[in-house]
């Protein structure tokens, strides 16, 4: 019976043992899988902002404006531009302020629309939630690498954005072919930022003058359809009153030409932007400077409330 006994103590013991050294084994290996916000920031070198995906009636500037941003070093980049997307800053876009990260707070001060500072959340292994307690708004950001970041889909996808870009769109070849149509007469064209989005102008002035120098002719209402089958190719619908409303095919020569296939006439035109506007560029800096709060991405849906509660102690 003693024997027995001495038996079954050995085997308790054993078992307690096995289950505490278990036990200390898996606590290990959550603490190893942890990382801190900045690595997690730095884990992926794009962040794009699905702008669509923004859930509260509150609004933070700087990323409505931007495309993506980067945190790197303490310093935050931003694609505020369609020009230029993918070579500027190699595809990091500019500096637009600094950042520090802690305790999963992200505080940001940014060179034009100043402090804000936002809860981070984890969602998934590429998407983080950008919870801002001071206008209960959430942005959520989808985590790319720039070797595997579509920068032609955003650009494509934002076109009309490409469009506002320029002072003026100068016409700087008519084809010889096509028949003589209404719009010859037009030379340059303007896509104004802001408002309801899609208003453009037009001018009949002469080649070669200054976008401040040109006078307005027309003001109407501009629309940019899809190609089915083609997201390289787009149809440009300006509204003109007197001429009914003038369709193109629009495509994309490089970052400050385009083309205007014309299927009425059949003529071809190309138009060369003037004025690159730099959104957000500081004052310290070379190029054209734009301040505006009139640039900021659309919403393609209505809001929501969001629900997540400010937590912040």
């Amino acid at each position: 019976m003693k024997m027995i006994k001495i038996l079954l103590s050995f085997a308790l013991t054993a078992t307690l043992f096995t289950s505490c050294y278990t036990e200390v084994l898996v606590d290990d290996f959550d603490d190893e899988q942890s990382i801190s916000l900045n690595q997690l920031l730095r884990s992926h070198e794009l962040w794009y902002v699905d702008i669509n995906s923004t859930v509260g009636y509150g609004e933070t500037p700087f990323l409505q404006k931007a495309f993506t941003i980067s945190f790197i070093n303490g310093v935050l980049y931003a694609n505020n531009n369609i020009a230029g997307l993918g070579a500027n800053g190699d595809g990091f876009g500019i500096d637009v302020g600094e950042y520090d990260a802690y305790d999963m707070i992200l505080d940001v001060q940014h060179d034009i629309d100043g402090f804000s500072t936002f809860d981070v959340f984890q969602v998934d292994s590429n998407t983080i939630e950008l919870y801002n307690p001071n206008n209960d708004t959430s942005y959520f950001l989808d985590g790319y690498q720039r070797s595997n970041f579509d920068y032609d889909f955003v650009f494509y996808d934002n076109i009309h954005y490409f469009l506002q870009e320029y002072d003026a769109w100068e016409k700087t070849y008519t084809s010889e072919f096509g028949a003589i149509n209404e719009f010859d007469n037009e030379n340059y064209l303007q896509f104004l930022a802001g408002g309801n989005d899609s208003t453009f102008r037009s001018s009949q002035d002469d080649n070669g003058l200054n976008p401040n120098n040109l006078i307005w002719d027309y003001t109407g209402v501009y629309g940019i359809g899809d190609v089915s089958g083609n997201e390289f190719l787009k149809i440009l619908t300006l509204d003109y009153d007197f001429l009914d409303n003038e369709y193109f095919e629009l495509s994309v020569i490089n970052d400050s030409k385009i083309e205007l296939f014309h299927p009425a006439s059949e003529t071809v035109y190309e138009f060369e932007g003037r004025g690159y506007i730099q959104y957000l560029k500081t004052s310290n800096t070379k190029g054209k400077v734009k301040v505006s709060e009139d640039k900021k991405r659309k919403f393609k849906k209505d809001k929501v409330a969001n629900p997540r509660e400010n937590t912040r102690v």
